[in-house]
């Protein structure tokens, strides 16, 4: 008794899966790609001290309440998101800021390192100052940006109540876009985190604010090649499937 051969497929068949294999590697390859560079922002980003390196702030100036003996720094810089943008390049030693400020009762002392940034950062016509280091002593429920309100002056802000400037630096603009490559569909500012306290309302705001863009979702590119790999591979196995009946 001859065993039977298996069957071969039929060439329509193999050549459909072919198909829809190089259509499937096409689209794969197609999110493997790099993304458009995503659009960029001159602006004031805000950190925390941890220890002598940084963190950048899950929270605006104005609702931090830093502890006495804490650190915050303030970095001008060009970044599109929080992931990217540069930290204050001193160190966040509060003993090295605070060691000639003695401690008080009902007060609180809080480091303030202020980093201008590099010239390649700078708008147009301006050089970034020197970075400066602050030791701010204020009250036990101060805000981080009332801290910094107390240390240096003048600040400003924008209608938006976006912290512009630290020291007068830059002299103009406010978070504005850096010419470059557009991410489609990017438009967003640097988020508005509430920077410093009422005092300086006169100076363009009220209680201002740093941050930065990204919300670390999914762009919808990455989900439309996801949708479209899952569409290919269906249809090669229809087609598949239909060939064979």
């Amino acid at each position: 008794m001859r065993r039977s051969r298996p069957m071969r497929q039929s060439r329509p068949i193999r050549r459909t899966r072919i198909a829809g294999a190089v259509l499937l590697a096409g689209a794969v390859t197609g999110l493997a790609a790099g993304p458009a560079q995503a659009q960029e922002y001159r602006y004031w980003s805000f950190w925390q001290g941890k220890g002598s390196s940084w963190a950048y702030a899950t929270e605006g100036p104005a609702t931090l309440r830093p502890a006495d003996g804490a650190v915050a720094g303030f970095r001008f810089a060009v970044s599109a998101d929080s992931s990217a943008a540069g930290k204050p390049r001193a160190a966040a030693g509060f003993d090295a800021i605070c060691h000639g400020t003695p401690a008080k009762d009902g007060r609180k002392r809080v480091g303030i390192v202020i980093d201008f940034g590099t010239a390649k950062d700078a708008p147009g016509g301006e050089r970034p100052p020197k970075p400066r280091t602050e030791c701010a002593q204020v009250a036990e429920d101060a805000s981080a940006g009332e801290a910094l309100a107390a240390v240096v002056r003048p600040l400003r802000y924008d209608s938006r109540a976006l912290l512009c400037a630290i020291a007068g630096y830059p002299e103009a603009g406010c978070a504005e876009q850096v010419e470059g490559a557009k991410e489609p569909g990017s438009s967003a500012a640097p988020s508005s985190d509430a920077a410093a306290d009422g005092s300086d309302a006169g100076s363009g705001g009220d209680a201002s604010g740093t941050g930065g863009a990204g919300d670390g979702g999914p762009s919808a590119g990455l989900v439309g090649g996801v949708a479209a790999v899952v569409v290919l591979g269906a249809a090669a196995v229809w087609q598949a499937r239909r060939r064979r009946g």
